[in-house]
C-alpha cells in the first residue's frame, strides 16, 4: 500500500506506478499536492495561478472518464504560465496581462490533458519567458529550494522550484535558449530540450528561427521521460516536419532507454561557447568541478571520451541578438501598454521593432549555417558533454534591472552553453553530478545528435546511478 501523507517523496514514475495499481486515486494526488502547494509556494514562489476547485474537478473527471492507458493518467503537473488553458488566468509574467483569461486552450495544454494528466494551475515565467530568470515584478521571485537566497532560473523557474520543492512530482517546461535546462541545473534537476520538432504544440516549427521547444523537468532521468512520453504519445512519434530529423532506432518511447541506461557511447567534452568572441565568459571553479566530475564517471563506466577541438564562432552574437530582440518585437502590447513592461522587456520590444529587416534575414541566414557547421561538428560523437551553467547558481537580485545591455551580458555569462543547442535544433539533457562546498547542485549538459533522445536517457541514466544524488533533498521538503 501507499503511504498518502508522503506521496511526494515518490518518485514520478513510482507515483504513476501507484495510480496504475489503484494504491491512490488521482483526486488523493492532487488533493496531497495542494496541500504542500498552499502551505510551501509562498516561501519558493513556484506558482502563478493555483486553481485547487478546477484541479479537483480535472482530477474526478480523469477518475471517471479518461482510461487508465493513458500515459500521464492522473499525474498532478501545472502548466507554464505562457500556455494557455482556457478559462484559467495567462499573465505570461507580465503585468501587460494581469486580468486576460484565454478561451481556448494552446495544443500543449489539449496534449497534457488528452495524456491524462491532472493541471493543478499555472508555474511562474519572467515576463514573456524572455530572460534566464524568473524575477519580474508581476510576482513574487521563483527561488530554488536547496538555497532560498539563490533564483530559479528562467524561464521555466516555477517549474522547476516546484518539482524541486516536492510540489509537483514533474512538471512540463518551455525552452527557447535554455528555459528547461537553466532552471534544472539551478534546483538540482534533470531537464531535458528534445530534438525540434519532437513535442507538438511545443516544437519550434514555424517560430522563429525553431528555437523553442517544451520539454520535462524531474528529479529522476526516468521521470523526465515517462513526461516526455506523455508529451508526444497523444500525437505519436513519426516525423511531421523536415527539420524532425531522427537517428535510426531513437524514435522513443523513451521510458525503457532511461530505466535501462544501457550502452557505450563516445563522448565530446565541450568547454568553449560561441558567445566567447563577444563576451567575457569565465567557467567558475565549481561548474568545473561538475564537469571533471562527468568525465572521470564517463571513463569509469568506460566510454569513450575526448575534447572536442575549439571552433570560434564570431558571428553568433551579433545574429542570436537580432533573432532574440526580433522575437520581442512581437509581443502584443502597444501604446500606453508599452509602460507596464519590465525595463528589459522593454528594451527587448524596442531593439527588434527597431531592427532593419535585412539584418534579420541576414541574422537567420547565419543561423541556419551555424546549425549546419554544429551538427557536422559533433558529427563523430554520440554525446556532446559540456558544462550546463558556467557559474554556481545566481543570488536573487544579482541581474541588473534596469539596464538591459548590462542584463543581457549578465545572462550571456551565466548561460553561454544553452542557446546554441536550440539554434542547432539538437536534442540535451541537464543533470546534477556534483554539488558545491555550500550544498549547491551542479550539473552538466549532455547533447545529442539529431533525434538523439534515447541516446541521452540510456548515458544519463548511468551518470544518475554513478552520481548516486537521487536521495538527496534540499532544505525546503
Amino acid at each position: 500500500m501507499t503511504d498518502l501523507e508522503s506521496l511526494h517523496e515518490l518518485p514520478a514514475f513510482a507515483l504513476h506506478q501507484a495510480l496504475q495499481r489503484g494504491d491512490v486515486s488521482p483526486t488523493e494526488a492532487t488533493a496531497h499536492y495542494l496541500e504542500r502547494i498552499e502551505r510551501l509556494n509562498p516561501v519558493v514562489g513556484a506558482f502563478a495561478h493555483v486553481d485547487p476547485e478546477g484541479a479537483l474537478e480535472r482530477a474526478a473527471r480523469v477518475e471517471r472518464a479518461v482510461p487508465k492507458a493513458a500515459p500521464l493518467w492522473g499525474m498532478p503537473i501545472a502548466d507554464k504560465d505562457l500556455e494557455q488553458r482556457a478559462g484559467m488566468p495567462a499573465r505570461f509574467g507580465s503585468r501587460a496581462f494581469a486580468d486576460f483569461v484565454p478561451e481556448v486552450s494552446d495544443v500543449l495544454v489539449q496534449s497534457v490533458d488528452a495524456a491524462g494528466a491532472v493541471s493543478v494551475g499555472k508555474t511562474a515565467t519572467p515576463e514573456f519567458g524572455m530572460p534566464s530568470y524568473t524575477e519580474g515584478l508581476a510576482f513574487p521571485p521563483a527561488r530554488s529550494p536547496w538555497d532560498l537566497t539563490r533564483g530559479a532560473g528562467g524561464s521555466s523557474g516555477g517549474a522547476a522550484a516546484a518539482v524541486a520543492a516536492g510540489l509537483l512530482p514533474f512538471a512540463p517546461g518551455s525552452d527557447g535558449g535554455g528555459s528547461v535546462r537553466i532552471p534544472a541545473a539551478s534546483c538540482g534537476l534533470v531537464g531535458v530540450k528534445p530534438s525540434r520538432g519532437r513535442v507538438p504544440g511545443g516544437d519550434g516549427v514555424g517560430s522563429l528561427a525553431g528555437l523553442p521547444v517544451a520539454g520535462p523537468l524531474a528529479r529522476t532521468v526516468a521521470d523526465a521521460a515517462l513526461l516526455l512520453d506523455g508529451l508526444i504519445a497523444p500525437h505519436g512519434y513519426p516525423a511531421r516536419h523536415p527539420s524532425s530529423l531522427r537517428a535510426a532506432g531513437e524514435d522513443g518511447p523513451y521510458l525503457g532507454a532511461a530505466l535501462k541506461g544501457m550502452g557505450r557511447f563516445q563522448v565530446g567534452v565541450l568547454t568553449d561557447t560561441p558567445w566567447d568572441d563577444a563576451y567575457d565568459i569565465v567557467l567558475a571553479p565549481e561548474a568545473r568541478a561538475a564537469l571533471d566530475t562527468a568525465v572521470g564517471m564517463l571513463d569509469w563506466l568506460g566510454h569513450g571520451v575526448e575534447e572536442v577541438p575549439a571552433t570560434p564562432e564570431p558571428g553568433y552574437a551579433p545574429a542570436f541578438r537580432a533573432v532574440w530582440q526580433a522575437g520581442a518585437s512581437a509581443i502584443p502590447v502597444d501604446g500606453d501598454g508599452l509602460e507596464l513592461l519590465e525595463p528589459l522587456t522593454r528594451w527587448l520590444v524596442e531593439r527588434g521593432r527597431a531592427l532593419p529587416t535585412r539584418t534579420l534575414v541576414e541574422a537567420l541566414s547565419w543561423l541556419a549555417e551555424f546549425e549546419r557547421r554544429t551538427i557536422a561538428r559533433f558529427a563523430s560523437y554520440d554525446v556532446v558533454l559540456s558544462p550546463a551553467l558556467a557559474l554556481t547558481p545566481r543570488p536573487v537580485g544579482w541581474y541588473d534591472q534596469e539596464d538591459g545591455e548590462r542584463n543581457f551580458a549578465q545572462q550571456v555569462q551565466f548561460t553561454p552553453y544553452t542557446s546554441f543547442v536550440n539554434v542547432a535544433g539538437l536534442p540535451a539533457l541537464v543533470l546534477p553530478v556534483d554539488e558545491t562546498a555550500d550544498g549547491l547542485p551542479m550539473g552538466v549538459q549532455l547533447i545529442g545528435r539529431p533525434g538523439g533522445e534515447e541516446t541521452l536517457f540510456a548515458l544519463a541514466a548511468q551518470l544518475e546511478r554513478r552520481a548516486g544524488r537521487r536521495a538527496l533533498r534540499p532544505s525546503v521538503w
